[in-house]
């Protein structure tokens, strides 16, 4: 399965209020990943002293660094419309709804899935199933976490061992299959905004 791991920081945790400081991505086929993404934004006040010791991203690293309506477009179409996938996604979701709905903006087309419930499902038993716990269980390759495109290629790694399960187990994974494992009512996806167009003179 193509998809793409996706995973933002912020300024803070309500997405009416803050606002994003990193975009990061990581396309995937399967488990290899095949290319990233990554952006730090402007986001126009001061970063908070207890989110800057999360991420590590200061106000001064933020300077001259492109506002999130500037780099809406360019990361709806790194993703196009593959499947997205965040660690706890309404998180990252309601954050980048947020700003898309803001500016009408171009977004990504695919449905947007959570790794943190099918985590739960698939894996039971855990001692708790943070990011980098059950990338410490598995054994992916690590480093730093909490900025983006790191901890987007570990959510990938997560969720390709989690449809790798759930196919040597005989159990259905395709997109539908697995909104229903998370226990979704509803599909996650971003409103369809069309990118604006330059009028041509056709006179």
């Amino acid at each position: 399965m193509k998809f793409v791991a996706f995973d933002l920081e912020t300024t803070g945790t309500k997405p009416t209020e803050d606002m994003i400081v990193e975009v990061g991505a990581v396309m995937f086929d399967g488990n290899q990943a095949v290319k990233g993404y990554g952006a730090l934004v402007n986001p126009g006040i001061s970063i908070p002293a207890e989110a800057s010791a999360v991420n590590g991203i200061t106000d001064e690293m933020l300077k001259g660094k492109p506002k999130i309506e500037e780099i809406l477009e360019e990361f709806a179409e790194f993703c196009g419309d593959l499947p997205l996938v965040a660690h706890n996604a309404p998180f990252d979701y309601k954050f980048l709804l947020e700003d898309v709905k803001l500016h009408k903006s171009v977004a990504p087309g695919g449905v947007v899935l959570d790794t943190l419930p099918l985590a739960r499902k698939v894996f039971p038993g855990l001692p708790n199933y943070k990011l980098w716990t059950l990338t410490r269980h598995f054994n992916f390759p690590s480093g730093t976490f909490h900025r983006a495109e790191e901890d987007s290629s570990y959510c990938g790694l997560l969720f390709a061992k989690i449809v790798e399960t759930l196919e040597m187990r005989g159990e259905p994974c395709s997109e539908k299959d697995l909104v229903k494992l998370m226990g979704n009512k509803e599909e996650m996806r971003f409103p369809e905004f069309k990118a604006e167009v330059d009028q041509l003179d056709l006179f």
